[in-house]
């Protein structure tokens, strides 16, 4: 079990294979399709104008995700009413709705690493390979467990998009993960994808 410390290097992501178990420690963010579209639209494609806070929590976010980590993640938060935030329950949320932009963001924020579930396709895997940065499968059905690794709320951002939606701040402490999509080429997820269709081409063809 690799024990990385987050920022990443691009020769730590480099040298991360298929297949190989981590536990993530340090400063990480979250982030859904809300916060995904806002900056495709906002600071990548640039389809619409920065409005209010925009401009501000771009620069706030820019350092945590530079050589960072971005959690698809919809937690479930107490103390929101008081400011007094504790994640409750933290686990990945189904990753492929946004492989539109996961490709984009990686590489104008410098992402290191995704986490989610699932696993992404093709245009994330080549953003994977080019920016360098790496795939982390996280487990579903462990949300109480997996909040057990986050140690404290450093901040939150467009919380007017929803708890779930917002973007959390969050110190991380042997967060368990596996690499499942590396920077080499390489994807988990496309060789079951393959093997499970030879396996129903093969049950077909006896039916």
């Amino acid at each position: 079990m690799r024990e990385i410390t987050i920022p990443i290097s691009d020769e730590t992501i480099r040298d991360l294979k298929v297949g190989e178990p981590v536990l993530l420690s340090g400063v990480m963010m979250t982030g859904r399709d809300a916060v995904h579209k806002w900056m495709n639209d906002t600071f990548i494609k640039k389809t619409r104008q920065p409005v209010g806070d925009d401009l501000e929590v771009y620069e706030a976010i820019k350092p945590i995700l530079d050589g960072g980590v971005l959690y698809h993640c919809g937690p479930v938060v107490a103390g929101v009413e008081t400011g007094e935030y504790k994640f409750v329950a933290a686990g990945p949320t189904t990753s492929i709705r946004e492989e539109p932009y996961q490709a984009d963001v990686m590489k104008h924020f410098n992402l290191k690493g995704v986490i989610g579930k699932g696993g992404m396709g093709s245009k994330t895997l080549q953003g994977c390979q080019e920016t360098p940065a790496v795939y982390f499968h996280a487990i579903g059905g462990a949300a109480s467990l997996i909040a057990q690794c986050v140690r404290r709320v450093i901040a939150v951002h467009k919380l007017d998009f929803g708890v779930p939606e917002a973007m959390w701040v969050i110190e991380v402490k042997d967060f368990p993960v596996v690499v499942t999509m590396d920077a080499n080429g390489n994807s988990q997820h496309m060789v079951v994808d393959a093997q499970s269709q030879k396996v129903l081409e093969e049950l077909l063809a006896k039916a």
